[in-house]
């Protein structure tokens, strides 16, 4: 197994936020493999399906240390997915996996799944869901992480559709769920839908989607100035746009403007697309899966609104909004605002006039502050 360390250690997060306190490969990745290691090699090439590796460690690894071939991958975000591929290239095993989004295709004969445990039980829910109903009726799951986000209730989740889950030994902090006997399965309980009545919306949302069909109450507070940002917009992102409701409600409230909303999120692109056509505006509403909107094209937009990330895995870290705000920064048009919410505590308000423009602060709760920034003429020149 000397590759598969050798494996490990060349994976980088790129394109991902990268810090020294940030890692590419941790101890559940690699206990996962060791813990798969007998039943990849019973099951071979073909039957092997990797869901959440953070950023290659899990397909990676089971390849170099199997010599395994056509190995199914499905992956919630995009900076996960572009850091394998980029992972992939650097050690010559592009040609060894493919993506695919989590249906029957990434599931159909699968005899091994190796799994990171997602934080969000309804992504759970989902995956557990998908796995019973379209893997090979022996299929052996692994599940693993980090100690500090396992829960019982993650066991109880997967006990709705398997038969058999078994905690396995820890180490170094992490621990693995062995998982078997698919449960039989009825009407799938996803995508599950949701009416907001304070704002006219129905929500759709999948599994791993942000807060579920609920609001949270960052989004709240922003929608309550929807009718203060700039009036004569055109064109709108909603950046990091969930489920869609920011991207929905704005087109709601102004029949002349078109809106792109942009995740990284394949849960939330899939949920948001599908609000959009619940709500009858699908024909202005355009949902792309982008990394902070880096497919957009510079001037292109009048008006974005942005509830940021502000965690970065178990790191508290800001690279991730500061990326998002230098986006912006080159997407809006000379005099177009970015309105934007965040945790007071966080102050993003320096770090957005820098990179945007003019910055006011235009509400202000318990919790949370709402700013909007103009981008200037003079910003555009220093550019």
């Amino acid at each position: 197994m000397g590759d598969v360390e050798d494996v490990l250690a060349r994976l980088r997060r790129y394109p991902d936020v990268e810090a020294l306190n940030l890692y590419a490969v941790d101890a559940a990745d690699r206990l996962i493999l060791d813990v798969a290691a007998d039943s990849i090699a019973a099951a071979g090439s073909g039957k092997i399906a990797v869901i959440g590796d953070s950023y290659g460690a899990l397909t990676l690894g089971a390849i170099a240390g199997h010599d395994l071939r056509d190995v199914r991958v499905h992956q919630d975000l995009l900076t996960g997915e572009l850091a394998l591929a980029n992972n992939a290239r650097t050690l010559g095993l592009a040609d060894r996996y493919a993506a695919y989004p989590l249906t029957e295709q990434l599931l159909t004969g699968a005899r091994v799944v190796l799994l990171r445990l997602p934080r969000v039980l309804a992504g759970l829910a989902e995956v557990a869901d998908a796995i019973a109903r379209y893997a090979d009726p022996e299929v052996t799951v692994i599940a693993g992480g980090r100690d500090k986000y396992l829960t019982k209730s993650m066991n109880d989740v997967l006990a709705q559709s398997f038969s058999e889950v078994q905690a396995s030994r820890g180490r170094q902090k992490s621990r693995t769920l062995l998982v078997s006997g698919p449960k039989p399965v009825g009407e799938p309980r996803f995508p599950v839908r949701d009416r907001l009545d304070d704002f006219d919306i129905d929500v759709v949302a999948h599994g791993a989607a942000f807060s579920g069909p609920r609001l949270d109450i960052g989004t709240r507070f922003l929608l309550q100035h929807l009718k203060w940002m700039k009036p004569d917009a055109r064109d709108a992102i909603d950046l990091g746009c969930g489920t869609g409701i920011l991207a929905v409600a704005l087109a709601k409230a102004r029949p002349a403007i078109r809106v792109v909303g942009t995740d990284q999120s394949a849960a939330a692109v899939a949920s948001a697309r599908a609000t959009a056509a619940a709500n009858n505006v699908a024909d202005r509403v355009t949902v792309v899966r982008d990394d902070a909107m880096s497919s957009a094209a510079d001037n292109s937009a009048d008006l974005v609104l942005c509830n940021p990330p502000f965690h970065v895995g178990a790191a508290v870290h800001t690279g991730s909004a500061i990326k998002m705000f230098a986006e912006t920064g080159r997407v809006l048009r000379p005099g177009g605002e970015l309105w934007t919410v965040y945790n007071s505590h966080l102050n993003y308000r320096g770090v957005v006039e820098r990179m945007v423009g003019q910055t006011d602060v235009v509400g202000r709760n318990r919790k949370f502050t709402v700013t909007r920034s103009v981008r200037g003429l003079h910003d555009v020149q220093q550019r």
